[in-house]
């Protein structure tokens, strides 16, 4: 944006809003950062044709990263690691940057650090100081940005002082290249040892959110219970992956028999486990719910989960664009207290 001319078009914007293209926003914890109901989850997004295992290619990534903006799902999620340890999803979000820079202050962008990239010696893994500072400058390359929104720490180091791993943190921030922090795949222990630490050191670093595996159906992973009471009594936002449990959350599953290649359940080879008779059932009675009252079953998750105490944005995956709409028309969905109780009832929560 060239701030040296007149731009008409902002005049009289608005003190404050709460939204954006018409899709609610709401704290990332307890700072002062907004973020869209439902982000874009870009695990999925790489380079195929590198063979890095990704399904979404450059071209259809591209698309949907302009009706994504269109949409106000403007919270992008990515990891330098993903789809093979390419840092392929990085690029490819970088590329668009490029393309698109008058969109950077509109997005924000959350990456995630410590494992290996670039080498394959102890200090290219882990939440060193030495490797925190080297991935976060090589993420900032791919992503073609001088900043990262949040950056978060993919997984607990039991072998770095957590000082050293926030003390390298606080010097980022300092140097603007990172403005937030967070964690995934934590514990309650775990986060309770940062919170710890974070009162010894500059409240630049502090934790703002948490990213941990969730969905409604199966609730918080069996290794780390707890942590979603826990975000939401101590001003961390609960960030869930995979919100719609690979995709099984979904209407193409309440049919087991049309299952087949192209299907994530199916192409990951575990369906048959993880659709059992009771797992059918739930889903059939859920999509029944949904379609009474006019959305999708996928909606009717989304929805659901936003209402739940301490959660913050969902960051599903997109394949095509038809299916960002989906989810982004469920980040606007509000469900009345009857509408919630029958769910729970479903759920068994």
């Amino acid at each position: 944006m060239d701030h040296l001319t007149p731009n008409p078009a902002l005049y009289n914007v608005p003190f404050r809003t709460t939204e954006f293209h018409g899709m609610p926003y709401r704290r990332l914890g307890d700072s002062g950062l907004q973020v869209s109901n439902i982000g874009l989850g870009t695990w999925k997004i790489g380079l195929p044709e590198t063979g890095d295992g990704s399904r979404v290619d450059e071209k259809t990534a591209f698309a949907l990263f302009d009706r994504a903006v269109e949409l106000g799902v403007t919270f992008w999620d990515t990891a330098n690691r993903y789809n093979a340890g390419s840092g392929n999803s990085e690029r490819v979000i970088g590329r668009w940057l490029r393309r698109n820079p008058e969109q950077r202050r509109n997005i924000v962008i959350a990456t995630k650090v410590y494992g290996g990239m670039d080498g394959y010696t102890p200090n290219h893994g882990g939440l060193s100081r030495l490797n925190i500072i080297a991935s976060v400058d090589a993420c900032l390359k791919r992503l073609q940005t001088d900043y990262i929104d949040v950056l978060y720490f993919h997984a607990f180091d039991p072998e770095t002082p957590i000082e050293e791993s926030l003390a390298a943190v606080e010097d980022l921030v300092r140097q603007g290249a990172v403005r937030y922090f967070a964690v995934s795949n934590f514990t309650v222990e775990q986060l309770t040892a940062y919170k710890e630490a974070e009162r010894k050191l500059s409240v630049r670093c502090r934790v703002i959110a948490v990213q941990n595996q969730f969905d409604p159906l199966h609730g918080e992973a069996a290794d780390r219970p707890g942590v979603l009471e826990y975000a939401a009594r101590n001003g961390i936002a609960f960030v869930p992956w995979s919100p719609l449990a690979r995709g099984l959350l979904t209407d193409r599953y309440i049919d087991p028999t049309k299952i087949g290649p192209g299907d994530r359940l199916f192409d990951e080879g575990d369906w048959k486990d993880i659709l059992t008779d009771g797992v059918v059932a739930k889903l059939r009675r859920l999509s029944e719910l949904a379609h009474e009252w006019g959305m999708e079953l996928s909606q009717l998750a989304l929805a659901y989960m936003l209402t739940i105490p301490g959660m913050g944005p969902l960051i599903p995956s997109s394949s095509s664009v038809r299916q960002l709409e989906s989810n982004a028309a469920a980040g606007k969905m509000k469900l009345e207290e009857e509408q919630l109780a029958r769910i729970r009832a479903i759920f068994g929560l």
